[in-house]
């Protein structure tokens, strides 16, 4: 097993920019647009786990089908506004909160 120095230790910003450019970069925005997509899929998930739901009860409640449910929690799927408050208020009875950082 390798022994891991300090120095080797590379910062998280550190190393996206190495993988996926600088901030504002293409590659990078688009890593980031990803990555919020994937937030929201785990974040359905774990809702919807802890109101102990199927995807299929989830889906009815929200007025979509399992289907749909699966592919956004599994990254698979571009999600709309209007769908994700569905899914969050009538299928998980929470409420959405958005910001925005210019």
């Amino acid at each position: 097993m390798k022994n891991n120095k300090n120095n080797d230790l590379v910062a998280w910003d550190d190393h996206l920019d190495k993988k996926y450019g600088q901030i504002g970069s293409p590659g990078r925005d688009r890593y980031e647009g990803e990555f919020e997509a994937f937030k929201i899929g785990i974040l359905i998930q774990e809702a919807r786990k802890q109101k102990n739901l199927t995807q299929e009860e989830l889906a009815f409640k929200a007025g979509t089908t399992k289907n749909y449910i699966s592919r956004i929690e599994n990254d698979a799927s571009d999600i709309r506004l209007s769908t994700l408050m569905r899914i969050i208020h009538d299928g998980l009875g929470g409420h959405l909160r958005l910001s925005l950082d210019l």
